[in-house]
């Protein structure tokens, strides 16, 4: 209503995000999924507990693959060239970072991956009916997510 007065807090869009991958420099990306950890559970008893039921205790950190998407170029192989390193049992791992930006392109919140390597590259499917932009995905898998807020 009028007069009344406005709140400044207000959730973040997630729409502008930037992703830099060392090997790919500074990539526009149209999506970014699989930021996420959890703990394992390890259900436990111990012989003499009075308590017919397991106690729950966290394991270890499991952390999801990462997916990014993006539009197709025109002689634009960095996904391909990184993921060609990749030789028996070893591969140039890179430390990748996402920001989410606010509107004057600062980083609110950035997420940081440790080790970083490409594990799948998806190329576009293709249809001759279709008016859609080529996507190519890459998903990479990493050893350690951290989140950083400014």
């Amino acid at each position: 209503m009028a007069g009344e007065a406005q709140d400044n807090v207000w959730p973040l869009p997630k729409f502008y995000f930037t992703v830099e991958i060392a090997t790919l420099a500074e990539a526009t990306f149209q999506e970014v999924s699989g930021l996420d950890v959890e703990a394992q559970v390890i259900e436990y008893r111990h012989g003499n507990s009075p308590d017919f039921s397991t106690i729950k205790m966290p394991g270890i950190k499991k952390y999801g693959n990462v997916t990014l998407k993006k539009g197709i170029f025109k002689g634009d192989n960095k996904f391909w060239d990184w993921f060609n390193t990749i030789k028996m049992n070893t591969i140039k791992r890179e430390d990748a970072t996402i920001k989410l930006l606010d509107e004057e392109g600062n980083p609110t919140m950035v997420w940081a991956l440790k080790n970083a390597w490409p594990t799948k590259i998806t190329g576009t499917d293709m249809k001759s009916d279709g008016n859609e932009v080529a996507v190519e995905t890459l998903e990479i898998a990493h050893e350690g997510l951290t989140i950083e807020n400014s």
